[in-house]
């Protein structure tokens, strides 16, 4: 074990005591009294540079990984912190280019583990010990600081207003598209939820707001914006997306996405090459360049264009061509879509690379998801797509209903094999598809990638 994972592995032992929300959910724990708190102990490192905030309940990941991108083209060193990581921790708390150096990692380890250890039990706000996320989002305010990033983009864990993330003062807050996601936490209407996101607006500084799909939304946001005097933008009537098309080496799989982004705030049009795939992600790069340009007017739109040329990310719609010992699968893609929308849009855009009727290819799905999920509306999206299908749970870390989750598909009348053991089930997928010569889709959940990439991993090694 190398240096760097021991700095980093010292902190995710040690944060790994406290309360973590993304294994537990639980009620009534959120409030910023606690984040506050620590931030002033340590000189309030989350000011420490200028920032962009992005909330939403889908393509936070992918928009904050295009704002970085740009900025890093445009020569400035940018912090990205972003969840849930897929196999390393400092996914979470990184540049586009990697992991920092290990010293900005000891350090902040040393900072905050400090700073907490030296609080009595008394001292907390409410006497209450602070969360996982918290001191994760403390790390990362820390880490940025230490590395002497020119810039920060911040991704929110949930919701907005109450988020760990949300004591900060940013440049510019995104807000992507809303769904029903933690209704049990944020409200049971698009309406309720929207409020939660909007918390992260703060008086005069620029909000820009991804496609919505309810005008109530949409002029939720324009009135809170309205009451803080927060300049707002709408990607959909701000930016024009045409001439979507895909570039595709069929031999490897190697795909990008070509498209034209209008605007009057471009002085010309933006001609954007990207590796992400599906319309939704035309999308997230219009609010991600509305970002830029706002914090940014003097940018040079060839700027923006190497910028988010240059973009990756793991498991949207991620595509492996040739994996050792699997040379037989005809292509492997992994997504973390676990919506109504993001699921759709990425059979959409499976589909439309593949061809719609992809059972004549004997295609293999696999899938789990969280208890949380609405997949009684996501099954659907998979019917007449594959010809085996198996079900599992997304490894240990995230509660699962295996029983709701088999009922959802029997009831759309989707043949599928359903494991409890999630590892015999990433194996027999593989396998299957290995020797059908055929497609893999892996999808459903983040948890779910990781595994796949743990397993493929371990037989590589």
């Amino acid at each position: 074990m190398n240096k760097k994972e021991k700095s980093v592995d010292r902190f995710y032992e040690w944060v790994d005591r406290y309360l973590n929300f993304e294994k537990n959910p639980k009620k009534g724990i959120f409030w910023l009294e606690t984040m506050r708190f620590l931030c002033e102990r340590l000189d309030n490192p989350q000011d420490y540079c200028r920032c962009i905030h992005v909330a939403g309940s889908k393509g936070k990941g992918s928009i904050s990984r295009m704002i970085a991108c740009i900025l890093e083209e445009n020569g400035l060193k940018c912090g990205i912190y972003s969840s849930p990581h897929i196999i390393d921790f400092t996914e979470r708390i990184c540049t586009v280019r990697g992991a920092f150096d290990d010293y900005v990692y000891e350090k902040s380890a040393n900072e905050v583990i400090s700073c907490v250890e030296n609080v009595s039990s008394k001292e907390w706000p409410g006497e209450r010990q602070p969360t996982w996320f918290e001191l994760v989002t403390l790390f990362a305010f820390c880490c940025f600081r230490n590395a002497e990033v020119d810039f920060a983009v911040y991704e929110v864990g949930l919701g907005g207003r109450l988020d760990a993330t949300n004591v900060l003062m940013p440049a510019c807050c995104c807000i992507n598209t809303i769904e029903l996601e933690h209704t049990e936490f944020l409200g049971n209407t698009l309406e309720a939820i929207a409020k939660e996101k909007a918390g992260i607006i703060k008086p005069n500084v620029p909000v820009i707001i991804g496609t919505q799909k309810s005008n109530g939304v949409e002029e939720l946001f324009l009135q809170i914006a309205s009451e803080k005097k927060a300049p707002i933008l709408f990607s959909q009537k701000e930016c024009f997306i045409n001439n979507i098309n895909y570039k595709t080496e069929r031999s490897d799989f190697d795909v990008t996405m070509s498209f034209i982004l209008k605007s009057d705030l471009f002085s010309r049009n933006l001609n954007l090459n990207i590796s992400f795939l599906g319309e939704v992600q035309a999308q997230n790069a219009s609010v991600a360049c509305l970002a830029v340009k706002t914090v940014f007017p003097s940018i040079k739109e060839d700027i923006i264009e190497k910028g988010l040329e240059k973009v990756k990310l793991q498991a949207r719609f991620e595509i492996l061509s040739k994996v050792e010992h699997f040379n037989d699968i005809k292509a492997i893609v992994l997504d973390g879509a676990h919506t109504v929308n993001s699921v759709q849009h990425t059979m959409n855009t499976f589909a439309k690379l593949f061809g719609s009727n992809t059972m004549q290819e004997k295609a293999v799905l696999l899938f789990a998801c969280a208890a949380d999920k609405d997949v009684k509306a996501i099954a659907p999206f998979f019917k007449n797509h594959f010809a085996s299908v198996f079900l599992t749970k997304p490894g240990n870390s995230k509660e699962s209903d295996l029983a709701h989750l088999e009922n959802a598909f029997k009831n759309a009348a989707i043949p599928y094999v359903l494991f409890e053991d999630y590892k015999k089930a990433v194996k027999t997928a593989f396998e299957k598809a290995n020797n059908e010569h055929s497609l893999l889709l892996a999808t459903g959940s983040f948890y779910l990638i990781a595994e796949v990439k743990k397993y493929l991993q371990a037989i590589g090694s």
